[in-house]
């Protein structure tokens, strides 16, 4: 069971409505959106609509300035609590981090070279909100050191400035981590109170999100029937050149792991794929790679064959902060909204993106609905609206789907190399 499911309610005591699976609440509110879009006008809109139309978005920007007011106390509290409770070797623990960090970062790469090239924005074309300028960003690396360290503590949680939040987050887990093993080793207790509030917040918090995630149906149904609306189904042909980047994307990185095993360690990758099959389609199915989590522990070493140690910190710990796919989808997310509304994009923004998608799926492990959550704060980094993240909810579902599937794998990757290239012997099995 993952953080999330012991903190929520019996299903019994739901109301009706909240029984209905969030994805088939986005599918219904896609639906009747469009309906009522049609109704409205379909691209013509009669000019005495055009004030309820325009208000059909507030549940959207509603919904939205939750989530960026959530997102930062929520990283904050997800990386300290996953350091807290991760148990992570010294030496393999370096090289997990190393393995973890080189993945995330291809598949950053990966995907905003397929978002370059293909350019699924340019299909379709969506007016930029008033008084939205994208944040000027030169490719100034000192600055970006600079800007690293924030002037007082408290003050990234009130900016959203993610790779700030992040520093702070990494070197009070980092040393609450030191504290907690010292007090371990000497046979102490004072680190569990520490423990147990950090826990404590992170619950809370998630709870709070659970409350505007139940609303993200509503929020859907306000952009589409607006856009629809406003502006018909031209800037729909985009969504549908997204999703095929994004699985153009998700099959390079899927590649990529597979010439990793092929090359890092004694696997087989077709033997790979075949014995993976249970924990992909299960990541698929269920949308978790937390509820995955178990099988996939199970596949590597009856299936694959690998050792216990290298199974338990690719498929267990890895888990904890690896999110490949969802860094590689917000990355996607921020160039595509970038080319729909016709905002360039520049180097140095790009890399803002990158370290910025990097550090916020640190946190991201045990969140539900992570990417959209974590999405805000990338948008944020670079000036970019954050009112068509709800457009791209009405294909999330599905990508989200996809993107999970590519988490489980290269948590198996990194422990295809954790194993190295020797074959566990008959005397370990």
């Amino acid at each position: 069971m993952n953080e999330t499911e012991s903190i929520k309610p019996d299903t019994k005591l739901r109301p009706w409505w909240q029984r209905i699976p969030l994805t088939l609440q986005i599918i219904i509110a896609l639906v009747l959106a469009i309906g009522l879009g049609i109704a409205l006008g379909a691209g013509n809109p009669n000019a005495a609509n055009k004030d309820f139309i325009n208000n059909l978005a507030i549940p959207a920007e509603l919904v939205l300035k939750a989530l960026r007011a959530l997102a930062t106390p929520l990283i904050l509290v997800a990386v300290l609590h996953t350091f807290m409770t991760t148990n992570i070797p010294g030496t393999a623990g370096r090289k997990l981090a190393v393995l973890l960090l080189t993945n995330t970062t291809v598949a950053i790469l990966v995907g905003l070279l397929v978002a370059n090239i293909l350019r699924p924005g340019t299909w379709g074309r969506l007016a930029a909100p008033e008084n939205t300028q994208a944040a000027s960003q030169s490719l100034d690396p000192w600055g970006l050191l600079k800007d690293a360290i924030p002037e007082a503590v408290l003050k990234p949680l009130v900016d959203n400035n993610v790779i700030q939040l992040i520093v702070i987050a990494l070197s009070f887990g980092i040393v609450l981590r030191a504290i907690k093993s010292e007090q371990i080793a000497e046979g102490k207790r004072g680190y569990q109170p520490i423990e147990d509030l950090v826990g404590t917040l992170f619950e809370a918090v998630i709870r709070v999100l659970n409350w505007v995630i139940a609303l993200v149906p509503l929020a859907v149904f306000g952009i589409v029937a607006k856009t629809v609306a406003l502006q018909g189904f031209s800037p729909f042909k985009s969504l549908f050149a997204f999703i095929v980047a994004v699985l153009v994307a998700l099959a390079l990185q899927a590649c990529y792991y597979l010439t990793r095993v092929k090359f890092g360690s004694w696997v087989n990758p077709l033997k790979f794929l075949a014995g993976g099959a249970d924990a992909f389609l299960t990541a698929f199915s269920t949308s978790s790679s937390t509820v995955t989590m178990p099988i996939t522990f199970e596949i590597l070493q009856t299936k694959i064959g690998l050792r216990e140690s290298s199974a338990s910190l690719g498929a267990l710990v890895g888990a904890n902060f690896n999110n490949d796919g969802t860094a590689l989808y917000e990355a996607m997310s921020a160039l595509f909204i970038s080319q729909v509304i016709g905002q360039h994009l520049n180097l140095g923004q790009q890399l803002v993106v990158i370290l910025t998608s990097i550090f916020a799926s640190v946190g991201a492990a045990g969140i539900p609905n992570a990417g959209l959550v974590t999405m805000t704060l990338v948008f944020t980094s670079v000036g970019l609206p954050t009112q068509y993240i709800a457009l791209l909810v009405t294909v999330d579902w599905f990508l989200d789907r996809c993107r999970t599937a590519i988490n489980v794998m290269g948590d198996m990757t990194v422990s295809a190399l954790l194993d190295g290239k020797k074959p566990r012997s008959i005397d370990e099995t």
